[in-house]
């Protein structure tokens, strides 16, 4: 399909900068293709009624680390500033990187992360690029390895902003609660629309009360999912593989709840692509441990989710494309205008959408 069918005009100031306080306070658009209300708007705090007894919440349990690091290069007698996004750790010393500029990095350059009299007992935090990639991804060799390696990118890091907020404000510690979840968390590197940003401990007593259940998978979400589509047709873009997780306690789990005729919600677009990497072309989740570079668009069939709740997302970008597979194109234009009409908040810190699925002719 052309990129260009996936665009729509987005406000600059409709890009949310902070999250809602409380963040169930965020506002909700709750997207039903073949409801007599397609569009209806709502409150985070009403998700209670709108979920089902007996249906299923899936949440990723990815928890972003303060991966952003900046630094000086040298080369040398030359110096130059640089700024690193960690993506993916490739063993106890090495780190896979988006560098910016790139242009400025060649193997061999070494860079000071930092000012090294802030790291104290953990010494000065220096790499090596080890080699550069076409598209400004590093890999960077730290003198540091294992826990000290650790410790030394908490405390000199920040957190990776996605970079239409990066470019209007600055992370500070703040963003190191806020682009958390609620629930519990397993440690990745590259920033990722917070699914879990809209819930608080009351809004998820209120979902148990109302028999709702609560399954956590593991997708570590790497660049692909935040890179433009720059190609002209979606089939010649390409998305980054990812490891995924979905255990086999998990997979007994959900594949009973469909069995019994109850709906599997995932919470934010990384839970749907892992559910439905792992899911067969019977609609069976299998237990999953291993690499998905999925790229979902108009046309592909849903074999295990049957409704969504994500952010709204950017013009152009995989995440909608994604959205539009599942309400579908038009429905998902018209709620997007909506959105942009009402003044939704949109991107990571944004408002909340409720998706359900789009049925075909032959489901």
């Amino acid at each position: 399909m052309r990129t260009e069918l996936f665009d729509f005009d987005l406000p600059e100031s409709l890009i949310a900068l902070r999250p809602a306080s409380p963040r169930d306070a965020a506002r909700l658009l709750v997207v039903d293709p073949h409801g007599t209300e397609q569009l209806a708007d709502r409150m985070m705090t009403d998700l209670p009624g709108l979920i089902a007894p007996g249906d299923a919440l899936v949440f990723n349990d990815t928890r972003v680390i303060p991966a952003a690091l900046k630094g000086t290069r040298t080369r040398g007698d030359a110096m130059a500033q640089v700024s690193v996004n960690l993506t993916e750790r490739l063993d106890d010393s090495r780190w896979l990187a988006l560098a910016r500029p790139a242009k400025r990095l060649e193997p061999g350059d070494r860079i000071q992360f930092g000012d090294s009299h802030n790291v104290c007992a953990l010494g000065s935090l220096d790499a090596t690029v080890a080699a550069r990639g076409p598209d400004g991804e590093v890999t960077l060799a730290f003198d540091l390895s294992g826990a000290a390696l650790h410790d030394a990118i908490e405390t000199m890091g920040a957190m990776p902003l996605p970079p239409y907020i990066a470019a209007r404000r600055a992370a500070d510690d703040r963003d190191r609660s806020d682009y958390q979840t609620t629930s519990r968390a397993r440690r990745a590197p590259w920033p990722r629309p917070p699914r879990g940003c809209h819930f608080t401990a009351s809004l998820m007593q209120a979902l148990e009360g109302r028999g709702v259940t609560c399954h956590f998978v593991t997708l570590h979400v790497g660049p692909g999912t935040f890179l433009p589509v720059r190609a002209e047709d979606t089939e010649a873009h390409k998305m980054h593989a990812e490891h995924g997780v979905v255990s086999t306690q998990v997979a007994l789990a959900l594949n009973a709840i469909k069995a019994r005729g109850n709906r599997i919600v995932a919470v934010g677009t990384t839970s749907l692509r892992l559910l439905e990497s792992a899911a067969d072309e019977f609609g069976t989740l299998k237990p999953f441990s291993g690499e998905t570079d999925i790229f979902i668009t108009p046309g592909y069939r849903f074999r295990f989710v049957d409704r969504l709740l994500t952010n709204f997302h950017l013009p152009r970008s995989t995440l909608f494309m994604l959205v539009a597979a599942f309400s579908g194109l038009d429905t998902m234009k018209r709620a997007y205008a909506h959105a942009v009409a009402e003044r939704y908040r949109f991107y990571s810190y944004g408002d909340a959408c409720l998706l359900d699925r789009a049925r075909h002719a032959d489901d």
